[in-house]
């Protein structure tokens, strides 16, 4: 049986639960919470949206090392060809989470379509395996780029001390759970602030190029399409880097309840966002290569510094700053997001009830929130992140392939469900198609670290039957569950 938690409060005061047996007011039936009961407040307006998708995608690696995709294309057309043909992918992949948040008007964005669609099972896998490897690894990650780029102004002549870089990150994770916990306001107005110091980041880089191709510095274009052929394994994962590099647009789905008026909102952020960072990200790419050639960028550590030491000489001590402000962005954005998913999964029973809990005077879920910093500090000292990722990166496309065919299965079993935003059915079938072809490669391309992968998701399934469906628990195997 499932937990159906009570309304509960701290003894001070401080947070309340959303509302009794455990769930918030749906926003599909239009009840108003009950007296005295404390809910997420709709503060995300379109402009916010756009910067929770835009803020969250754009990170560190557009101006570090986009050549993963380059090194498996075999050349700059190619290279060219896979950015595009990427962003118009993830555009439709971004197009059925729209019609999922117009038609599910329920925070959780994966866990909760997974939950509608195929039931508790599956939903909770899928939250299990982003609640203890996922989101802290990969928060991780984008928090050793912030400490390492903005620290790059102080050790020019040097290299940056390892303890260094991880103490400043860890201040700067600490930042954003802080951010997060006070005021969900200030956490949007910060993000449209990052996501325009993205943006000029990038102008800065997609400028000095269109400078360069007017005076002729086409050198690196010319037989574009020639140069090491693209092995049958190679262009999947070169797809793979790509996909990953456009990964966010899902996240404002994440916090559905919070969008204003979101039959509106929801399909004009994911479109809007979608356009600018595809037409961003392939600009970015032909900009590098009017000063650098592929050799030189597959050499390349930090692409965007090499090529402003080129062009633009003391300015390029910019560059760090604006990677590092990136970053701080991508942290602030997945951590704003995925807080929800936690704060849903809990209000369905799914997690302990604490994590289902809303600061009373601050209307944001703290306790959801708090959860994944001691979590994310534990990657940052310990264990290598860019395994634990490579091992669970085919997850994050299974469950992403899985809910846009749950998409298509709800079509059939849910005809009559409103539909305010509709998207054509060969995307979907696509897209869904797109995303379990790559997980399908990464099993047979790289078996060890897929298989790894593989059986850390599969720990969900025994989880499931111990926490959630076995009733006969001891006592204080439910007092730690809070139950």
């Amino acid at each position: 049986m499932f937990r159906k938690a009570a309304v509960t409060s701290v003894s001070n005061g401080g947070y309340l639960q959303g509302q009794a047996n455990g769930r918030l007011p749906s926003m599909e039936s239009g009840q108003p919470a009950q007296k005295g009961k404390v809910v997420l407040k709709k503060k995300v307006t379109l402009l916010r949206g756009i910067s929770i998708i835009i803020g969250t995608i754009i990170g560190a690696g557009i101006f570090i090392s986009p050549k993963g995709i380059l090194k498996n294309t075999g050349s700059v057309g190619m290279s060219l060809t896979v950015w595009t043909v990427c962003g118009i992918l993830s555009l439709f992949g971004a197009l059925c989470y729209a019609e999922l948040g117009t038609c599910i008007k329920k925070s959780g964005g994966h866990y909760t379509y997974i939950l509608e669609a195929f039931g508790p099972l599956p939903a909770f896998v899928r939250v299990w395996v982003e609640l203890l490897i996922i989101r802290p690894a990969a928060t991780a990650v984008i928090s050793l780029a912030f400490g390492r780029y903005i620290l790059e102004p102080f050790f020019m002549q040097c290299e940056i001390p390892e303890l260094a870089i991880k103490l400043i990150t860890a201040v700067g994770i600490t930042l954003v759970m802080v951010l997060n916990s006070t005021s969900v306001s200030w956490s949007a107005r910060i993000q449209i602030f990052l996501t325009f110091c993205k943006l000029v980041a990038i102008l800065i880089i997609i400028v000095p190029g269109v400078i360069q191709l007017i005076k002729g510095e086409t050198q690196h274009f010319k037989n574009a399409f020639a140069g090491n052929d693209a092995s049958v394994m190679g262009l999947p994962l070169a797809f793979y880097s790509g996909m990953y590099a456009y990964s966010g647009w899902f996240y404002l789905n994440f916090v559905t309840e919070e969008v204003e008026n979101p039959e509106k909102n929801i399909p004009l952020a994911i479109c809007i966002s979608m356009i600018i960072v595809t037409v961003g990200y392939v600009l970015t790419n032909v900009a590098y290569f009017t000063t650098i050639s592929a050799g030189e960028l597959l050499l390349s550590k930090a692409v965007a510094v090499t090529f402003a030491e080129r062009l633009m000489g003391d300015f390029s001590l910019a560059v760090p700053v604006f990677v590092a402000l990136s970053c701080f962005g991508s942290m602030n954005g997945g951590v704003f997001a995925v807080s929800r998913m936690f704060f849903v999964a809990s209000r369905e029973g799914h997690l302990p009830e604490i994590l289902s809990m809303i600061h009373v005077r601050k209307h944001t879920p703290l306790p959801a929130v708090i959860v994944l910093h001691p979590l994310t500090m534990i990657m940052l000292f310990n264990g290598d992140l860019y395994s634990l990722l490579n091992f669970l990166s085919f997850a994050r496309w299974l469950f992403i392939g899985l809910v846009v065919a749950g998409l298509i299965y709800l079509r059939y079993k849910r005809p009559d469900m409103p539909r305010p935003f509709k998207v054509p059915l060969f995307i979907p079938a696509l897209f869904s198609f797109t995303c379990l072809f790559m997980v399908a490669l990464s099993l047979y391309s790289d078996p060890v670290n897929t298989g790894i992968g593989f059986a850390i998701t599969l720990t969900g399934v025994p989880a499931y039957y111990l926490f959630i469906v076995w009733d006969n628990k001891p006592k204080w195997f439910r007092k730690l569950l809070g139950k």
